[in-house]
């Protein structure tokens, strides 16, 4: 799996960034998992066809010294599509954009 990990980190970190994923992501039925949504005009050409597997996301887990965030877009509607790929450049650039606002809101040095 692509994925960017930030690990090491220390508990009132993780509380922070919490806070800061509840408020700018949607919360999974599994309570580490996140879903970063990507906005619609970075949808590949594919994923924009697929108007029933919208919306689509990058997943986001929060452990328990690390957060995680795949760079895999995948539909929360359909497990198998062939909507579901990795990030392109732009859409790994608003993954990482995200991260990187995070930890900068949350205070956070790495």
């Amino acid at each position: 799996m692509r994925q960017y990990v930030i690990d090491e980190l220390r508990p009132a970190e993780l509380d922070r960034i919490k806070d800061y994923l509840d408020n700018y992501c949607e919360r999974s039925d599994i309570g580490s998992i996140f879903w970063l949504r990507i906005p619609d005009d970075m949808l590949t050409s594919v994923q924009s066809g697929h108007v029933d597997c919208r919306p689509h996301y990058a997943a986001v887990e929060l452990g328990d010294r690390f957060v995680n965030f795949e760079m895999l877009i995948r539909s929360r509607e359909k497990i198998r599509c062939n909507c579901v790929a990795f990030a392109t450049p732009e859409q790994r650039d608003f993954i990482l954009s995200f991260a990187d606002a995070m930890l900068d809101k949350t205070e956070i040095k790495v």
